[in-house]
């Protein structure tokens, strides 16, 4: 079942991830994290916007190890959201 971002499912599981990254951001963990934030605001994004992007970049990792049964990759995380605007290639 797929929960798409305007069913209430959808929204519940946006607000959980968007939690995730405020977890990390607080407790500095992964520090890239942090980094991430900050460079998208300087570079011009607004909070919730560079949000928006790093759910994008922990919705991927949380999809290959679902879907595709990966195991996951800290690497690969930590490099998509240093690529950050740019969105992760599936």
């Amino acid at each position: 079942m797929i929960n798409k971002a305007d069913t209430e499912g959808g929204q519940i599981l946006g607000g959980a991830i968007i939690e995730a990254i405020e977890k990390q951001l607080a407790d500095n963990d992964p520090s890239e994290a942090k980094r991430t934030l900050k460079r998208l605001m300087r570079d011009g994004e607004s909070r919730e916007n560079a949000i928006r992007y790093m759910s994008c970049v922990l919705t991927d990792e949380m999809f290959r190890v679902v879907k595709n049964n990966e195991p996951y990759n800290h690497k690969r995380y930590i490099n998509n959201l240093k690529k950050l605007p740019q969105l992760p290639d599936e």
